[in-house]
């Protein structure tokens, strides 16, 4: 299924200034040292998929909902503690018992730092074309400054009611089955390939 395409950079942000956008812009903690790498579980956890799956699970995305691309992953920015509570979500969901190529990062864990968009930290580095780029994370929906980016993320319905946020038990539930029909997919052969049906999901 088609998705949007990355909004990649001209070419890769020097590393002061990328490091800047993330730290001083957006109030996003980086770890030291290269490459550059966010942590996760402060701000935001991660739900990293096969990209195939993710594009299907956009639409219960908020348009704010940061989204990155890394090579054949998708990385969908979920509110912190989400990684916690997937285990247990999976299985309420009774996705728990299939082995299902979907991890999540959460309390501890770093990413890699898509470069921000160029508009966002200057000119491209002279010399630097996007083929230096193959394989790098990049932003399809990259995170905008001056919003607090936890009032877009999905997050498990509040007790307290409604609370705008997406909802993470509807997402997780649409990446777990596409994650499935992915995994499907992949190993039937050429004949029950032509003759796989759409799986059922809500």
């Amino acid at each position: 299924m088609p998705f949007p395409r990355p909004r990649r950079p001209l070419g890769p942000a020097p590393g002061a200034a990328a490091r800047h956008w993330y730290e001083g812009v957006l109030g996003w903690p980086t770890a030291p040292g290269a490459p550059l790498r966010l942590v996760t579980g402060v701000r935001f956890d991660v739900l990293d998929v096969p990209a195939e799956a993710g594009a299907v699970a956009l639409r219960h995305l908020a348009p704010a909902s940061p989204v990155a691309l890394a090579g054949g992953r998708m990385r969908l920015l979920v509110a912190a503690g989400s990684a916690e509570e997937l285990p247990g979500l999976l299985d309420w969901l009774e996705w728990g018992a299939l082995a299902l190529d979907l991890r999540a990062l959460g309390a501890g864990g770093l990413t890699e730092a898509p470069a921000p968009p160029v508009r966002a930290v200057g000119a491209a580095v002279p010399g630097q074309g996007a083929g230096a780029l193959q394989g790098a994370a990049v932003w399809l929906r990259p995170p905008e400054p001056g919003r607090e980016v936890e009032a877009s993320l999905p997050a498990l319905p509040s007790f307290e009611g409604v609370t705008g946020a997406p909802d993470l038990v509807r997402l997780v539930d649409t990446v777990a089955a596409q994650c499935h029909r992915v995994r499907l997919r992949r190993g039937a052969g050429p004949r029950s390939r032509g003759r796989d049906q759409p799986l059922a999901f809500s």
